[in-house]
């Protein structure tokens, strides 16, 4: 078991820029295509997720040591820490419900398409490490397997379920036809949708409006996404305490950020929508004419600059949450710089009005904080069995990405009721 366990493990460490590259080529053989050209879709594929990671790694190397800077200039002492997802999908691949996840998902994914009850086909294979993380969790309070397994598949069709849900509004704001989005972090999100929809009625409120294309008419050139990521770069730095220089070397980066990252996705749908194509003709000669979602990464939602401009905004409205929030023992810090993932749904909900994102993102983040302050002892629990190296001078660690997942908070309280 442990066996394949390390095989499943060295797979995924491979990463997203390897795992669906070959995905994307085995699917375009499935659909019909010429190996040339399906190995040329895998590869673009590849070459513009590593560039979207690339762009995310300057955000979030940017975003972390800005954040830290922020909590140490408040003086935050709370008493657990959030270690980000990194160490959170350790942790649940550490775990003994590990090796069945992938096969698992597959089959039910498979299932699922063949029954019509999801139009996705997620190849996002990578971010599977949320479903573990359920089983995991489940896991940890029941000693069952079993139930963990179910926990997971449970997470899993909620994910394809909102996936489906919301892939028309990724079609449609995004510009990405054909995809749909099931990343556990973001689908935790969705909820926002309707907030959104309710501040659409609210007097007054409804009319405030900043999105991308508003600013810049208002300021012309200086409201272009790049002169955006320059002055909320900027703001955070001089928030965290920068000096001079390091506060216009970050505001460099964030304009890096929303320059490049529209440019890295459009090189993805370059080479996605060959597949795309193939796969609607492959299955119209044979389902007749069936809608098919491809299933990626939500980075993949990053591309829009009001996604960036609500995230950047919500960093530092996090720390301050953090601290006055009765009830809330959770120091934000690794996951801070996932903010833009999670609230992806939100700003497609709200047509990139960066006013209403920002609104609800901050209700949906201060639910977070304490669902992740809720799942911390079983969290801390997971983090001791899997020989995680605590960070020094933490009791208990969580995390916002996972920690205060709704769906996964909602699924764990249920079955920890007959547990």
């Amino acid at each position: 078991m442990q066996g394949f366990v390390d095989i499943v493990q060295g797979f995924l460490d491979l990463g997203a820029t390897v795992i669906l590259p070959v995905a994307i080529f085995l699917l375009g053989l499935l659909f019909g295509q010429k190996p040339g050209k399906a190995f040329r879709s895998g590869l673009t594929i590849g070459v513009a997720f590593v560039g979207i990671f690339l762009v995310v790694d300057l955000l979030v190397n940017n975003l972390g040591p800005a954040a830290q800077g922020m909590v140490d200039r408040l003086g935050v002492e709370l008493n657990v820490i959030d270690v980000g997802w990194p160490a959170s999908s350790s942790i649940a691949w550490a775990s003994v419900v590990a090796a069945f996840i992938i096969p698992l998902g597959l089959l039910v994914n498979v299932i699922m398409l063949l029954t019509k009850t999801t139009k996705t086909m997620n190849v996002d294979i990578w971010n599977f490490w949320h479903y573990t993380f359920m089983a995991a969790m489940v896991y940890a309070v029941s000693g069952s397997i079993i139930q963990g397994l179910i926990a997971a598949v449970i997470f899993q069709v909620v994910c394809l379920k909102v996936a489906d849900w919301t892939a028309p509004m990724v079609s449609k704001f995004f510009d990405l036809p054909g995809v749909s989005i099931a990343t556990g972090s973001t689908i935790s999100y969705a909820p926002g949708i309707f907030l959104v929809q309710l501040l659409n009625k609210v007097p007054v409120v409804k009319n405030w409006n900043a999105d991308p294309e508003t600013i810049q008419k208002r300021f012309g050139i200086f409201g272009e996404s790049i002169f955006i990521g320059l002055f909320l770069g900027a703001a955070i730095g001089v928030l965290a305490g920068y000096s001079v220089g390091e506060v216009i070397e970050i505001g460099m980066a964030m304009a890096a950020v929303m320059v490049l990252m529209p440019r890295m996705v459009k090189i993805l749908m370059e080479g996605l929508m060959p597949v795309s194509e193939s796969a609607r003709e492959w299955l119209s000669k044979r389902f007749g004419d069936r809608e098919i979602y491809i299933g990626l990464d939500a980075a993949v939602a990053l591309g829009h600059p009001a996604v960036i401009s609500t995230a950047l905004i919500l960093v530092p409205v996090t720390v301050v949450l953090a601290v006055i929030l009765p009830g809330n023992s959770l120091l934000p810090f690794g996951d801070l710089a996932t903010i833009p993932f999670v609230v992806a749904f939100i700003v497609g909900a709200a047509r990139g009005n960066i006013v209403h994102s920002v609104i609800v993102g901050t209700l949906m983040i201060a639910l977070s904080l304490y669902m992740a302050t809720d799942v911390a002892p079983v969290f801390t629990e997971m983090a001791v069995n899997a020989d995680f190296d605590m960070p020094e001078g933490s009791a208990k660690i969580s995390s916002i990405d996972q920690g205060g997942n709704l769906v996964n908070w909602i699924i764990f309280k249920v079955f920890s009721l007959f547990n």
